[in-house]
């Protein structure tokens, strides 16, 4: 069956058709095998730390609140380092539209007469990704603009009105100690990293 639904005899798909199948697909499998063993070990390393956190607590008789709260762990030796770090997934809202509008309206009242190169310090802060989705840190970064006038400050409001939180991500990093000296470099645990 090629990948239209369509049945083809096998006789009747090409040889390098073939070979392509067979690379992809096993490339395929083993990208799932490693995404478990990376899900599994996430998994456990989670637990482990919840376990070792609860072990502490118990030890000095405090309760301790919710599951959030980053930690960092090391080996006796220092070799390795552990850290499990939480983060908020911020998403914006509809009033990023009106936020976005408005401080087009001061580049266009700030800049009249000037040079067209203004706008694009806008444009980059608003760009999408490849999902089509602003970039957080970029849009985000407009808040730390001080300007004392008053259309800036109402865009800024509606920039932190669109502000929302969607959830929470947890990390696993792990480090690894380099010789003797306090400098610590992650162990890649990405594709991209290895």
């Amino acid at each position: 069956m090629n990948a239209a639904g369509h049945l083809v005899p096998e006789h009747q798909v090409r040889e390098h058709d073939k070979l392509r199948d067979g690379v992809a697909r096993d490339l395929g499998n083993a990208a799932e095998h490693i995404s478990a063993l990376l899900a599994d070990f996430k998994k456990q390393a989670l637990a482990d730390i919840a376990d070792l956190i609860a072990v502490s607590s118990e030890r000095y008789g405090v309760q301790l609140g919710g599951q959030k709260g980053n930690v960092s762990i090391t080996t006796y030796d220092g070799q390795y380092k552990i850290e499990r770090a939480y983060a908020d997934r911020i998403v914006f809202t509809e009033e990023i539209l009106a936020a976005r509008e408005l401080i087009n309206q001061c580049i266009s009242t700030w800049s009249e007469g000037a040079n067209d190169h203004l706008r694009v310090l806008v444009d980059r802060a608003f760009r999408a990704n490849r999902q089509g989705q602003l970039m957080v840190k970029d849009v985000l970064s407009l808040l730390r603009v001080e300007i004392n006038d008053p259309a800036w400050k109402t865009a800024m409001q509606a920039l932190k009105d669109s502000i929302q939180v969607n959830g929470t991500a947890v990390y696993i990093r792990i480090y690894k100690r380099q010789g003797n000296t306090d400098q610590y470099l992650p162990i890649n645990l990405t594709l991209a990293g290895v």
